[in-house]
């Protein structure tokens, strides 16, 4: 049977990270608070996790969730390849409100959907989201909603659209910022270096989705790199709800 635990009450928090690390580890359901929304989550290497996560919110492989991550450095064990933008990226925005698509390291063991060989990598600013993926690593996490319907900014609100799908609700209260992260593909940036260690930057930055963090504050690392959401290029870029 599902339970809300109040994580503003030691008891509670104590108690319901407890049982959303054993749910974890048993392939199950967690609903948890970020920075941006609340997201449904599970073991990101749990195939039967992810199965079941997808299911709950009505979704199919062809929408993988995204992962979220407790440090910055655990980017660079689960991507292929991180350009520099892409560190300095992290570097600036992280914890926040950005979601990086990378290529996936191929070989990790893993079944997230039909990701063709990408992974969408986020670092929340959200000190109880950190605090249960630093103790069980690596979940993937997508908005705490059924698809189509606005994501969940309370606890209330996700359990009212997932009820017994979900083991564990941690509610850390109303979501900091109430909007989805901005979602960035790097998959098009490709660096090559000359004999002298000068490198040329080629490629460019998709936006994938608008969200809480600014075309404008990105620019400020990206620069040039990042391509214009509203060029034509980008009009056909999936729209997600995703934590």
């Amino acid at each position: 049977m599902e339970r809300i635990y109040d994580c503003s009450v030691d008891t509670d928090l104590l108690t319901g990270m407890r049982l959303a690390k054993v749910s974890l580890g048993r392939h199950e359901l967690v609903v948890l608070p970020t920075d941006t929304v609340y997201g449904i989550g599970c073991d990101a290497f749990s195939a039967k996790g992810v199965e079941a996560l997808l299911a709950a919110k009505g979704r199919g492989r062809q929408s993988p969730p995204p992962v979220l991550i407790g440090t910055p450095q655990t980017m660079n064990a689960l991507a292929e390849y991180v350009p520099a933008v892409a560190q300095k990226l992290a570097d600036t925005f992280w914890p926040g409100a950005l979601t990086m698509i990378l290529r996936a390291q191929p070989s990790l063991n893993w079944d997230l959907g039909e990701t063709k060989g990408t992974v969408a990598l986020r670092m929340p600013d959200h000190k109880i989201a950190l605090a249960l993926l630093q103790e069980v690593g690596p979940m993937a996490v997508s908005s705490a909603n059924l698809t189509g319907e606005p994501a969940a900014t309370t606890c209330q609100q996700a359990e009212a659209y997932l009820g017994k799908s979900v083991q564990v609700y941690l509610d850390g209260g109303p979501s900091p910022k109430g909007e989805a992260s901005t979602i960035l593909d790097l998959t098009g940036v490709s660096e090559t270096y000359d004999d002298e260690g000068n490198v040329t930057v080629t490629g460019s930055i998709k936006v994938v989705r608008l969200g809480a963090l600014s075309v404008e504050k990105l620019r400020t690392v990206a620069g040039e790199l990042l391509e214009d959401p509203t060029s034509p290029s980008d009009k056909s870029a999936p729209k997600k709800s995703d934590a």
